[in-house]
């Protein structure tokens, strides 16, 4: 567990506790086993889970920013040339108070290390000076992403006169955003937004093609209206009508349940609907975790907790993009319910 969760060799001084780890993981072994056959997680998985559910549950931490694309917009200096945009000591700090001392120090260093915190604001910072289109492009790039792209030939000439809903599976959670925001961005001059959390406009290289929304709190409200505002701008909408990222059912990588939301704007505002395959994946671990997280601690999603970790883990990956035809706003007519058709379109995507 220490080896895999990369204490060693990075904390070399923990190496000591390995065995006193080894002697009690050996004593509950079939404790261990057993958790992992009826929950689909370990015993070490399940008391990380438990941590970050105790630090978001109780507001000390929030979930997006530590998204790839997410950040709180918590400033400090790193040293003299960079600012520190994700800074967990202190933010802990600021929400704990007093209390934040008694957060065991490997702890923190492992959420640290599990959002990668010094190479995201590394590259925040180096990527200041350029934002939208240009800001997503340069993100593929740093992660080094290969992009076989098929179907380039059905995305719409971006000078007919129409406005169009992109849709996509989301097997990732952050590079296939940054990617498919790139390809769409530079085939229409950067004239697309996407619907994303409000806390990622923090970010001023995604802020330009964004559309913050906050289906939670108080501020829950206003997600129709910001939907709305998006449908009735000049610009398309690139969308993941999933919500979450993709989850392992039935042993195949698969989204979970289509919303009907792009389904009934497209209509309203006569778009047409190009559907879009993303090919990828996260780790098995992941799935692991999001299954425990999705079953046991359904109000939290602390799978999200480490996408940033899934996405380092794949920088240098070649991913196939298929994009298909555009599929006339017309069809989704009175013979299938909303949800119906977004499962139809649904289909559609992973036909591709």
């Amino acid at each position: 567990w220490l080896q895999s969760y990369i204490f060693f060799p990075t904390y070399p001084h923990l190496a000591p506790l390995y065995f006193l780890f080894d002697v009690i993981f050996v004593k509950i072994n079939a404790l261990n086993t057993a958790l992992y056959m009826f929950v689909h997680v370990s015993f070490c998985d399940m008391i990380l889970c438990f941590f970050s559910y105790f630090l978001i549950k109780n507001g000390y931490i929030s979930i997006p920013f530590v998204t790839f694309a997410g950040c709180l917009g918590i400033f400090e200096t790193m040293d003299s040339e960079i600012e520190k945009t994700i800074n967990i000591d202190k933010i802990l700090s600021d929400k704990m108070g007093a209390k934040a001392k008694f957060v065991p120090s490997f702890l923190v260093k492992w959420l640290k290390h599990i959002i990668h915190e010094d190479e995201v604001n590394q590259f925040l910072w180096e990527s200041r000076g350029i934002s939208g289109t240009e800001w997503l492009t340069e993100c593929v790039r740093y992660l080094q992403m290969t992009l076989q792209i098929e179907g380039l030939e059905n995305l719409p000439a971006k000078d007919d006169g129409k406005l169009y809903t992109f849709v996509s599976n989301h097997p990732l959670g952050g590079q296939d955003g940054v990617a498919l925001g790139s390809i769409i961005g530079q085939h229409y001059d950067g004239k697309f937004r996407y619907l994303v959390n409000d806390l990622l406009l923090n970010l001023p290289g995604l802020k330009p093609v964004s559309i913050g929304i906050n289906k939670t709190g108080k501020q829950s409200r206003d997600f129709p209206r910001m939907v709305e505002a998006g449908f009735q701008s000049d610009n398309h909408m690139l969308m993941f009508p999933a919500g979450l990222n993709s989850r392992k059912i039935h042993g195949k990588i698969h989204d979970l349940e289509w919303k009907k939301t792009f389904i009934t704007k497209s209509v309203e505002y006569h778009r047409d609907v190009v559907p879009i395959f993303f090919g990828g994946r996260n780790s098995n671990r992941f799935y692991r975790i999001a299954h425990f997280s999705d079953t046991y601690l359904k109000k939290v999603n602390i799978a999200m907790l480490f996408l940033v970790d899934e996405m380092y883990k794949n920088v240098g990956k070649t991913f196939r993009v298929a994009i298909g035809k555009p599929i006339p706003w017309q069809t989704f007519d009175k013979s299938k319910t909303p949800m119906e058709w977004a499962k139809f379109v649904e289909d559609k995507v992973y036909e591709l």
